[in-house]
């Protein structure tokens, strides 16, 4: 029998599938559920740019995609569309139910067709002052030149018929993506209104196109999506930041790799707009509703409503941790564990501004992959720079979609005297790390922080993770390795105690799950519990299912990609997998291994995935404190107990819930109470 394995891309689909459900979810507030509708949205514009896009190259190489599955790339575009299309209309379905839900509510969404006076002069107002100075309006030729475009974008397809003219003149106009794409109305009473900005330039059609006088105009909305790969240059003489910013530029030239259209456009401008944006067979095309680009329903603005929002969960303070005393003084005593966002982020802030300001500090080391936008942490460490201290930032320039941010933030920190260092051109730095020296008397002391997630204040407030504060000197000490090596390659950084990719992470792992394999022989309890995002890495399924034909007990939280099948007799049955999607995006990666009692846990900036195991720099940190260890091996069991927001995974064609028939447990909610409970009974 041939060992199981499901494909990633079409894992990633059942998880995005997830995602949908929480918009079905009738427990879920209304507005939360459109704005799912967004994030389902959003979701799928990436993994066209990437994925998808990934596997249109093979199919152009005609290889195959897939040794351990064997699966021809040429199928799996065809799959992925299928099932594409299918997760579309069950996308528009779900909307239009909604849409008549917010009726129920007094709020109503209008189309062109449906302003009265009133609002179609707000309308007219809103559009030359806001909308109409953005617009790019193209007429359609055999001389045009389309507009350049990257990763997606959303058109109005225009056919306009004049009376001086019996062939039909055609056009098209660019979505602004900088405006909001749903336009607030004023409101009457109680009842409150918005509109879409396509409808809002649908309104506003004869106004634009008056000079042609048209007697009928017909607009559609395609949406036309490229390749987001970046492709490097061989130009020795350019900087690796120029590189990066010159391959950024190059995605307006990306090979398109999707087309969906409204599915009641004309077949004339249909063809028309296939030609010009050339667009092959190996594209996906997909015909769908009237509105596209759904992404920006993540914005769908509140209304006042808050009755139709999730209840407000104020960050927490962490037990005994206090956020008005030195934290080093307090960390120099012992590790303490934020889990974002039920703890406050403020305690990285918090660091990072005491070493800014402690004249002790001397140095400050930092791995930054995606920063918020308006970033606090970059002022803490110009803060820092300014006040004296040997500042240096590992600064991620491929992190995907952020490039063009974090290269404003890497001139941006160079001109403040930041010591900037980019790693290892051949390998992305994934770890999220931070190590500030400080000279106590006549002793060089190292405290530092250690995190599943990035340094970002804006997704601290929606994505859990773990981050570990700690003045553990021998920890720390190979966490300066790491920086070491960072700025010199051929230092490899050796280590007793993290696991850091590409070195050592992949055979760690595995001599632990051995380890417990070696007590499951012996008749002993073996258990290994994890908690990651992905997990498609075929050589580590292979370890975990002969981990489970021994007898391991194996129960894994994965969000996203899942190729392992878990409950397959002979080879799985003691594997058993979840996920939990709510209103927090599940991101901590951790491991909990049994070991005979003596437990060994690691938190873990690095998925189970190829990418991660061997060609990033990734750091996963032991956890030696008996108290943190039983705080995370709690916070699995919540989640594991989930039996309200999870599903299994892989055990069956469906996308179905999980009950255990127990007391509801909504593992969000119960870890927000327990660590409530933590500081109340201080």
């Amino acid at each position: 029998m041939e060992l199981p394995f499901v494909n990633r891309e079409l894992s990633w689909l059942d998880f995005n599938r997830r995602v949908l459900q929480e918009a079905q979810d009738e427990s879920v507030p209304l507005i939360e559920r459109i704005r799912f509708i967004g994030i389902f949205s959003n979701n799928l514009d990436e993994f066209y740019k990437v994925r998808y896009a990934t596997v249109k190259r093979i199919a152009q190489m005609e290889a195959e995609l897939d040794s351990e599955a064997g699966q021809k790339a040429e199928q799996l575009l065809q799959e992925i569309t299928q099932k594409t299309r299918a997760l579309q209309d069950e996308s528009f379905a779900t909307i239009r139910q909604l849409t008549e839900q917010l009726k129920r509510e007094q709020i109503f969404v209008l189309d062109e067709q449906m302003l009265d006076q009133e609002h179609a002069a707000f309308v007219h107002q809103y559009f030359n002052e806001k909308v109409s100075p953005s617009l790019l309006t193209v007429i359609i030729s055999e001389q045009t030149r389309m507009p350049n475009t990257k990763g997606s974008n959303v058109f109005l397809g225009v056919k306009l018929l004049q009376s001086s003219n019996k062939e039909p003149l055609y056009a098209m106009i660019e979505i602004p993506s900088h405006l909001d794409r749903i336009v607030v109305l004023p409101a009457r009473g109680e009842k409150k209104y918005v509109m879409l900005l396509d409808d809002l330039i649908r309104h506003q059609m004869q106004y634009i196109f008056s000079i042609f006088s048209p007697t009928s105009i017909l607009a559609y909305m395609v949406k036309f999506t490229r390749d987001a790969e970046l492709d490097f240059d061989d130009d020795i003489n350019k900087s690796y930041v120029d590189k990066i910013a010159s391959s950024v530029r190059d995605r307006v030239g990306g090979d398109p790799v999707r087309f969906v259209y409204d599915k009641n456009i004309e077949p004339d401008i249909l063809e028309l707009l296939l030609d010009k944006f050339q667009i092959g067979s190996r594209d996906s095309i997909i015909s769908g509703g009237r509105y596209h680009n759904r992404r920006d329903y993540m914005k769908f603005p509140s209304l006042g409503r808050t009755d139709l929002l999730y209840d407000k969960m104020p960050p927490l303070a962490i037990k005994d941790f206090s956020l008005d005393d030195s934290v080093l003084s307090q960390i120099a005593r012992r590790d303490y564990l934020q889990y974002t966002p039920y703890h406050t982020f403020a305690y990285v802030m918090k660091f990072l501004r005491e070493a800014a300001l402690d004249p002790k500090v001397k140095s400050i080391f930092i791995t930054i992959y995606r920063l918020s936008s308006d970033s606090q942490v970059a002022n803490a460490l110009i803060q820092a720079a300014r006040n004296g201290k040997q500042v240096t930032v590992q600064i991620e320039l491929q992190a995907r979609f952020d490039e063009e941010s974090n290269i404003r933030y890497a001139e941006m920190l160079k001109n403040e005297g930041v010591r900037l260092v980019f790693g290892v051109p051949s390998l992305k730095v994934h770890s999220k790390i931070c190590l500030i020296q400080r000279q106590d008397g006549d002793k060089l002391m190292r405290y530092g922080f250690i995190s599943t997630g990035n340094f970002n204040e804006s997704t601290a407030r929606i994505y859990t993770d773990y981050t570990l504060f700690t003045a553990n000197q021998s920890i720390l000490k190979e966490v300066n390795r790491v920086f070491t090596f960072l700025e010199k390659s051929f230092k490899v950084p050796s280590h007793k105690h993290l696991l850091i990719s590409p070195f050592t992470t992949s055979t760690g792992l595995k001599e632990r799950i051995e380890r417990e394999v070696a007590f499951a022989n012996k008749g002993k309890n073996a258990l290994i519990r994890i908690k990651i995002n992905n997990l498609t890495n075929y050589d580590m399924v292979k370890t975990l299912y002969k981990a489970s034909q021994s007898g391991v007990q194996i129960r894994m939280i994965v969000r996203g990609i899942c190729c392992l099948v878990p409950g397959v007799k002979g080879f799985s049955e003691n594997i058993e997998v979840i996920s939990v999607v709510d209103r927090f995006l599940e991101h901590p990666r951790m491991v909990i291994f049994e070991n005979d009692g003596e437990r060994d846990i690691l938190i873990s900036s690095s998925d189970w995935m190829t990418r991660n195991l061997d060609n990033r720099v990734e750091v996963s940190c032991p956890i030696y404190d008996k108290d943190i260890q039983q705080e995370l091996v709690d916070t699995f069991e919540l989640s594991w107990n989930d039996n309200i927001k999870s599903r299994w995974v892989n055990n069956n064609d469906a996308i179905v819930y999980r009950t255990n028939g127990a007391a509801p447990l909504r593992s969000q909610e119960a870890s927000y109470t327990y660590y409530k409970n933590k500081i109340e009974t201080t």
